[in-house]
């Protein structure tokens, strides 16, 4: 009998290392998948900043462009019809 129970004391040893191992493991594959998806979602967020940027700059550099324009061509025709009329 003492044999039967070294084994079966053994037998539950071995189940719960091996349970115990299975939870780490999950538990550290759903920390690197959630470590692995903020860094994706951070990169995106990142990426998506920097577009806007990149737009709103190129926005207000075509509009001081075009206000320039305007002015100095209005600026011109004005001096034209000043200095002729």
């Amino acid at each position: 009998m003492r044999g039967h129970q070294k084994i079966l004391s053994f037998l539950v040893v071995v189940v719960v290392v091996v349970v115990a191992v299975v939870l780490v493991v999950v538990v550290v594959v759903i920390v690197v998948v959630v470590v692995v998806v903020v860094v994706i979602v951070v990169l995106v967020v990142v990426v998506v900043v920097v577009v806007v940027l990149v737009v709103v700059v190129v926005v207000v550099v075509v509009v001081v462009v075009v206000v320039v324009v305007v002015v100095v061509v209005v600026f011109f025709i004005h001096n034209y019809y000043y200095l002729h009329y």
